[in-house]
């Protein structure tokens, strides 16, 4: 079994608490305020369950350049007081990042047992299986 730290568990705190404030800013209509403080405990909390040193090689990777820019841009965007425009940017930015753990977290809810009856259907388990293919295929 793995140890958790105190660290980790302040930055899963942090990083739900970042959600949180992400969603409640798109719900009441794109709040600059609410989606900035959420970004910021979104990326902090980050920083505290994988460390520094770990989060600053993820985004700074020579193939993830491109996305990091996007994701940041989002987040400055967001900052200067465009809201919408700084959210669409950073929603490509985080796919473009994140897209390679989208078949784990696929994988992981099949096993949840109302989602994973859900996503076994054959429709929306065939749209699944593709984000699970395209993604594996980048890699290589």
């Amino acid at each position: 079994m793995m140890n958790i730290t105190d660290f980790q568990k302040i930055g899963v705190g942090l990083a739900g608490f970042g959600v949180a404030f992400l969603f409640l800013g798109i719900l009441f209509f794109f709040d600059k305020g609410l989606l900035a403080i959420g970004n910021i405990l979104f990326i902090c909390g980050l920083a505290f369950v994988i460390g520094l040193e770990r989060t600053f090689r993820f985004f700074f990777q020579r193939h993830k350049v491109k996305a990091t820019g996007f994701f940041f841009g989002g987040i400055l965007v967001v900052l200067i007081g465009w809201p919408v425009v700084g959210m669409c940017l950073e929603t490509y930015g985080f796919f473009l990042l994140f897209s390679g753990f989208f078949p784990v977290a696929v994988n992981f809810l099949r096993r949840v047992p109302v989602l994973g009856t859900i996503l076994n259907l054959p429709g929306i388990r065939s749209v699944a299986d593709k984000i699970g293919e395209s993604n594996s295929m980048d890699k290589v």
